[in-house]
């Protein structure tokens, strides 16, 4: 049986929400909005990493180096790599 679903559409903005999509053994995928200037702290992943910014965009710290990342950017990287977010835009809804 398939699925559709408006999870990422229908979330908050409100400070930080995590919402998880998908969990599996082998893939995870999470929702993460922000608003204005929230920051995710210092963090690692036990997978590797696909980050997607879907709107808005995300001062993105990682390995001592700051990316500046905007809607539809996509960033990946190794499970264990220490990083941290901060929200500078979010969606004008």
């Amino acid at each position: 049986m398939y699925t559709i679903s408006d999870e990422t559409e229908t979330q908050e903005y409100h400070n930080m929400q995590i919402k998880k999509i998908v969990k599996s053994s082998s893939l995870e995928i999470l929702s993460i909005t922000l608003e204005k200037e929230a920051l995710f702290p210092d963090h690692t992943s036990p997978r590797d990493v696909e980050l997607i910014v879907l709107e808005g965009s995300i001062e993105f710290h990682i390995n001592g180096v700051t990316y500046n990342l905007t809607r539809q950017q996509h960033f990946n990287f190794p499970k264990g790599t220490k990083h941290r977010f901060l929200a500078l835009k979010i969606p004008n809804f």
